[in-house]
């Protein structure tokens, strides 16, 4: 079992654009855009998309490989005006989801190591309905703020954020 972590290019559009459709139809609630939405995304702005991980200082998006298989995904940005690093678009294909598979680890181990150059400190948002997430965080090191926003696709649902010291 050979499992590679490294940032998504241009190239790599279409594998990001099937990990982002298969993240979407199986977590809507973990995610700020509908499926029906990025179906119709052109191939021009997937390559955008795939290009953005590794374009920019103030943004990564790392791709997890598995025996040539792409089995996950995460993100990390600074936001225009922000000073701390925030952690996004995370996702494992259940398959090879689970402490004893690791690819959840790695990659956020390469997303904090990229935080780690800006901040001593690491920032995500987390719906409060994902349970398994919120788990995954806390057992991780993570802790909720109290912070909170309403989620933009049902303001009855809140975004929940946590922090981690790096």
């Amino acid at each position: 079992m050979a499992l590679e972590i490294r940032p998504t290019e241009e190239d790599d559009w279409r594998e990001v654009r099937a990990l982002r459709l298969e993240m979407l139809a199986d977590t809507p609630i973990a995610f700020e855009e509908h499926l029906e939405a990025a179906e119709r995304r052109s191939e021009e702005e997937w390559r955008m998309r795939a290009a953005r991980g590794s374009a920019g200082r103030n943004a990564v998006t790392y791709a997890a490989i598995l025996d040539g298989r792409w089995v996950g995904t995460m993100g990390v940005y600074i936001p225009a005006g922000g000073t701390l690093p925030f952690l996004v678009a995370v996702y494992v294909t259940p398959r090879e989801r689970g402490r004893g598979r690791g690819v959840s680890d790695a990659l956020l181990a390469a997303c904090e190591d990229w935080a780690r150059q800006h901040a001593d400190t690491l920032v995500l948002e987390v719906h409060d309905g994902n349970a398994r997430a919120r788990r995954y965080y806390e057992q991780r090191g993570w802790v909720l703020t109290g912070r909170t926003r309403p989620y933009p696709f049902d303001p009855a649902a809140k975004e929940l954020e946590m922090v981690k010291r790096l």
